[in-house]
């Protein structure tokens, strides 16, 4: 199985940053797609930002230009680097990968959620 820890939440005044890792563990082959998604209260969880092996990125349209993701696949490593925060950016962010890990019988998929860090922003 794959562990995915989040880290680096907290609160921030509008038009702060905030920088969150998420660091993957386990009985890891590989991994392909990594993301961030977020959960405001009462909300839906939606996608934020996805980055996948070879560094290509996608951005939900309310983050476009003030988030950026990036990662680091030695470390198994996923950052979301988050400028110019609003009010509106609360949530509970949540880290997802989509890995090929080993187990008995040889390797399967897996897709996996950390347990989220909560961004507030607020004066």
């Amino acid at each position: 199985q794959v562990q995915l820890a989040e880290s680096g939440g907290g609160l921030v005044q509008p038009g702060g940053s905030l920088r969150l890792p998420c660091a993957a563990s386990g009985r890891i082959r590989s991994i392909g797609i990594m993301g961030w998604y977020r959960q405001a209260p009462g909300e839906q969880r939606e996608l934020v930002a996805t980055i996948t092996s070879g560094g290509k990125t996608n951005y939900s349209d309310p983050v476009k230009g003030r988030f950026t993701i990036s990662r680091d696949n030695v470390k198994n490593t996923v950052y979301l680097q988050m400028n110019s925060l609003k009010p509106e950016d609360t949530a509970v962010y949540y880290c997802n990968a989509d890995s090929i890990v080993y187990f008995a019988l040889g390797v399967r998929p897996e897709k996996s959620w950390g347990r989220g860090t909560q961004v507030t922003v607020s004066s």
